[in-house]
């Protein structure tokens, strides 16, 4: 579920709750879980414990790390992106501003060193901007956002672009959205 917020003409997007639960789990949890298993390991009472203790010792600090980068999207209030869409839109964050006619390709990236989904804007003008999502925003809510807020007033090409990455009949079948027909002001 997207947490969107309107004020004025703009459109703030938040990470969703659910995302929020789920990578404080996925984070804290796990961190948990290697600190029990170094507890257990060091008690010596099971013919597993080595194996406890080698698995807490090594994937304690892998999962240190990714709670370290996960840090902070839990601050409350962020606000990942703003889109003002109109025919003069842009698209805003901590990183800069891009108007949302100079989009020139828009995708969801993976980190491969931190695992945090990035959103990626490609310019005209050869600028790239990435947009740190803290994986509090869904793939699907962020194929939502761009069909429903940036996909009217991009230009030509860059809709061909983005006709190609989404697919309308799986955010129909998941979410029951449908694209609908803008009048462009």
């Amino acid at each position: 579920m997207i947490n969107i917020k309107t004020a004025g003409n703009s459109i703030k997007i938040k990470g969703s709750k659910f995302m929020y639960v789920w990578m404080f789990f996925a984070t804290v949890g796990f961190l948990i879980a290697c600190t029990f298993l170094i507890i257990h390991g060091l008690k010596f009472d099971s013919k597993y414990s080595l194996f406890y203790l080698g698995g807490g010792l090594v994937l304690t600090p892998i999962y240190f790390y990714l709670t370290l980068w996960s840090l902070p999207g839990f601050i409350p209030g962020k606000i990942l992106l703003t889109i003002v869409p109109s025919e003069n839109g842009t698209v805003k964050s901590n990183k800069g501003t891009v108007y949302i006619k100079n989009i020139r390709n828009i995708d969801l990236v993976r980190n491969p060193f931190n695992l945090i989904n990035d959103i990626v804007i490609e310019t005209f003008d050869n600028k790239k901007m990435k947009i740190r999502t803290y994986n509090l925003l869904d793939d699907l809510d962020y194929e939502v956002i761009v069909d429903k807020y940036m996909y009217p007033y991009m230009t030509e090409n860059a809709r061909k672009v983005w006709d190609r990455k989404v697919n309308l009949d799986l955010l129909f079948k998941e979410l029951k959205y449908e694209r609908q027909e803008h009048k462009v002001d």
